[in-house]
C-alpha cells in the first residue's frame, strides 16, 4: 500500500500541511503535535521522500511556471504577474512550454522532484486534479492558475468560466442572435468544457434549441479558429454570431470572414475571451471577456511563496476573481 501524507494526517488528526511542517522540521509545530505525527508515521510505515524532507535546507529559490502554449498572450500576462512578484521576493522564475502535451507537462514536473525547483505553478494544466493532488501529497509544492482544486496545500486562482460564458450568449441573444457558433479550445482543456457548459446553459435559459453542428474545435489558436470557420462556412450552415473561447481563435474568425467577404458585425457578430492587447486595435474592435491576468499571477505566487516560507496561509487558499464582458464593435449591433 502506498502510504501518503494525507493518510498520516488522518491518523494523527492534523492537516497534511502540519505533517509536511513536521517532516521539514519547522519550529512552528508544538512538541505534542510533532509526537502525534511521528507516532502515526511509525505505525503506518510511512517513508517520506528524502528530497521533500530536506526542503528547508535545499532551497533553490527558483519557481517553475508550466504553461500549455507560450505563444498565447493570455499566459504571457499571467507570467508577467508571477515574475514581477517572485523577483521582488528574491525568487527566480523558469518558464516551461508544454506545447499542449500532457507528457511534456509531466516531464517538466521532474524538475520539481529532483529539487531544481522549489515549487511549480501550473497554468491551465492538462493534468487531472487527481494527478496534481498526488504530486502534492508526496510533499512537493504546487499552485494552479485557471482551475479550482480541492486540496489544502495547493493554492489556486480562477475565473468563473460558466458565468461569463452565459453572459456572452446573453449579450448576443439580446442583440437578436439565436444561431450562435461556439469555438472551443483543445479537448483536454477544462476552460473548453466550462465555457461550453456556460454556452449550453444560456441556450437552455433562452429556450434556444441546441445545434451540435455549430460546435467546432479551434485549438485555442488563430490558425485553429481560421480552419474551424472555414469548415463551418463550407457546410453552408446558418449562423449569425460566433462565441470564440479565446481571442486568438477570434482573430482566425476575422481572417476567414475577410476571405469570404462577410462583414463583422452586420453579417456576423464575434465575441472572444481574454481581452488580448490586439483586441482593441483590430477593425472592428473585438468584444471580449476581460480576465485580470496579471493580478491572477501576482496574487497566486505571493500566496505560494508565503506557503513555502511558513507564513500565514491557511486563512485563504483559493481565489475566484471577477471577469468583465467588454462590448466593442464586433458585436455591438442589433440584428432585426
Amino acid at each position: 500500500m502506498d502510504i501518503k501524507i494525507v493518510d498520516v494526517a488522518a491518523k494523527a488528526g492534523v492537516s497534511p500541511a502540519t505533517v509536511s511542517r513536521v517532516l521539514n522540521e519547522s519550529s512552528s509545530v508544538t512538541s505534542k503535535t510533532k509526537a502525534k505525527v511521528m507516532k502515526a508515521i511509525e505505525e503506518l510505515g510511512y517513508h517520506p521522500n528524502a528530497v521533500a524532507k530536506n526542503l528547508r535546507s535545499q532551497k533553490s529559490m527558483t519557481i517553475g511556471v508550466i504553461v500549455p502554449d507560450i505563444n498565447a498572450s493570455y499566459f504571457a500576462e499571467v507570467i508577467k504577474g508571477i515574475e514581477n512578484v517572485a523577483y521582488a521576493r528574491k525568487y527566480k522564475v523558469i518558464i516551461c512550454d508544454a506545447e499542449n502535451q500532457k507528457e511534456k507537462e509531466a516531464e517538466y514536473l521532474t524538475l520539481l522532484m529532483n529539487r531544481t525547483l522549489d515549487a511549480a505553478i501550473l497554468i491551465a494544466p492538462l493534468m487531472s486534479d487527481e494527478e496534481i493532488c498526488q504530486i502534492s501529497e508526496k510533499g512537493y509544492t504546487l499552485a494552479v492558475v485557471g482551475r479550482y482544486i480541492e486540496h489544502d496545500r495547493i493554492p489556486c486562482i480562477y475565473t468563473d468560466n460558466v458565468k461569463f460564458s452565459k453572459e456572452v450568449v446573453q449579450h448576443l441573444v439580446e442583440n437578436g442572435h439565436r444561431d450562435i457558433v461556439f469555438l472551443s479550445g483543445y479537448a483536454e482543456a477544462i476552460d473548453s468544457y466550462e465555457r461550453l457548459e456556460g454556452y449550453l446553459k444560456a441556450l437552455r435559459d433562452y429556450h434556444i434549441p441546441f445545434r451540435p453542428e455549430l460546435i467546432e474545435n479551434g485549438n485555442f489558436n488563430e490558425g485553429g479558429g481560421y480552419e474551424a470557420m472555414k469548415r463551418l462556412f463550407d457546410r453552408n450552415l446558418h449562423f449569425t454570431a460566433v462565441f470564440a473561447a479565446n481571442d486568438e481563435m477570434a482573430l482566425g474568425v476575422y481572417k476567414a470572414c475577410a476571405e469570404r467577404g462577410i462583414a463583422i458585425p452586420t453579417q456576423l457578430a464575434v465575441v472572444g475571451v481574454d481581452n488580448n492587447r490586439i483586441s482593441k486595435y483590430i477593425t472592428p474592435t473585438l468584444s471580449t471577456v476581460n480576465q485580470p491576468k496579471y493580478t491572477m499571477g501576482a496574487l497566486l505566487v505571493e500566496k505560494l511563496i508565503d506557503q513555502m516560507n511558513e507564513n500565514q496561509f491557511h486563512d485563504k487558499r483559493t481565489f475566484k476573481v471577477d471577469s468583465e464582458l467588454i462590448v466593442r464593435g464586433s458585436s455591438n449591433f442589433r440584428r432585426e
